[in-house]
């Protein structure tokens, strides 16, 4: 006798599902963002010391390389030193401090940092994170630990080994400096090749306006050698960003200003309000902290409600310096979907879109600066 599948059964847990468990640590699991991971319950982590926190969304599952977490340094005190071979990006969502980095100790070196500054540790060096205040140092780690991880499924090895990849790091006294300003491909935005950031909230950004909206501004960051990398979005008070959509596994970190992003599923088509679906799209309200994942061909677009400039960061895998083989059928998110792209253009928009925009702008006693159309 024949018996029936459950085709809800769930997979079976990945590599990296399993040992994020296993850290005995909280994991935020959530379809599309967080306000404020600043916010999140955080448990006492035996493995890195101090507090800490993943975070699990729903674009990070579907990619499957990106990974995320929220640790906390109590005051005056530090984390265990570790060293990984997956690549990883820390930024500093509050506090002041230093890490010191090392393959032996000829090459140990230590660099300071305060909130706004983003690093990433070299590939399997080993660091340790100290604060240097009087209250607790809340940083966010974003990793490609999910794929090296799933890759490897050993911690042991992931963690254990001790090969030195001196062609990323050799221990020189100015491989912190924060680096020049490049433009890998004519007519794109620059790229910062930078091993160290200090204030991602001020740091000079492209003034080119790119594609993805009015007065949008870009500017990309390589660090460490990886190939896990992002960039840096700028845009005006009283303007949102154009919808487009893209694959899985992007992160997105709020720096300045405030607002919303609204997400849905390409299949919803391009007017999801007008087409009786709006109960479908997804809203995450957004500052400094917030996090958000769009999910596999899921359009999404941010808002600015406040009175500066808007900024956030985009961390991704794959750049102009070194790119990934895996290829994607996914269109192109800067190119409009009237020319074979993913970029919808504000004319062709759902109206509803503009109007809530706008109707919020009012409430906040912000001047709308949206181009009009006729």
């Amino acid at each position: 006798m024949k018996h029936a599948v459950s085709m809800t059964k769930e997979p079976p847990s990945t590599s990296y599902e399993e040992w994020m468990h296993s850290e005995g640590i909280p994991i935020a699991v959530e379809e599309c963002g967080i306000e404020d991971v600043s916010q999140l319950d955080r448990k006492p982590w035996a493995r890195m010391g101090g507090k800490g926190s993943f975070i699990y969304l729903d674009g990070q599952k579907q990619a499957g390389f990106t990974g995320m977490y929220v640790a906390e340094i109590p005051p005056h005190g530090a984390l265990e030193p570790e060293k990984h071979m997956y690549e990883e990006m820390i930024y500093v969502l509050r506090g002041t401090g230093a890490t010191e980095f090392w393959d032996d100790e000829s090459s140990k070196r230590t660099l300071e940092w305060g909130e706004g500054s983003l690093f990433s540790p070299p590939l399997n060096t080993t660091h340790r994170l100290y604060n240097l205040s009087g209250e607790p140092a809340i940083v966010l780690g974003v990793t490609n630990a999910p794929i090296i991880l799933d890759l490897y499924h050993n911690p042991q090895f992931v963690f254990g080994d001790t090969f030195k990849f001196q062609d990323r790091y050799d221990g020189r006294g100015d491989f912190f400096n924060v680096g020049d300003r490049v433009e890998r491909n004519p007519g794109e935005h620059a790229v910062w090749d930078t091993n160290f950031i200090p204030d991602l909230r001020n740091a000079f950004v492209d003034q080119r306006e790119r594609p993805k909206g009015h007065g949008v501004r870009i500017m990309g960051f390589e660090m460490a050698d990886n190939i896990f990398t992002g960039h840096i979005s700028e845009w005006p008070v009283g303007i949102y960003h154009k919808a487009h959509y893209h694959g899985p596994g992007a992160i997105l970190l709020g720096l300045n200003s405030n607002g919303y992003v609204l997400l849905w599923p390409k299949e919803l088509g391009l007017t999801p309000y007008k087409d009786g679906y709006g109960d479908q799209v997804r809203k995450v309200r957004w500052g400094h902290g917030a996090v958000y994942s769009p999910g596999d061909g899921w359009f999404h677009q941010h808002f600015n409600l406040g009175n500066e400039t808007a900024r956030h960061i985009a961390f991704r895998t794959g750049g102009a310096k070194y790119r990934l083989g895996l290829r994607s059928n996914d269109r192109n998110p800067v190119v409009s979907i009237n020319k074979g792209g993913a970029l919808l253009e504000y004319e062709d928009e759902d109206p509803q879109v503009r109007r809530d925009f706008e109707a919020a702008l009012k409430e906040n006693g912000v001047e709308c600066h949206m181009p009009k159309f006729q």
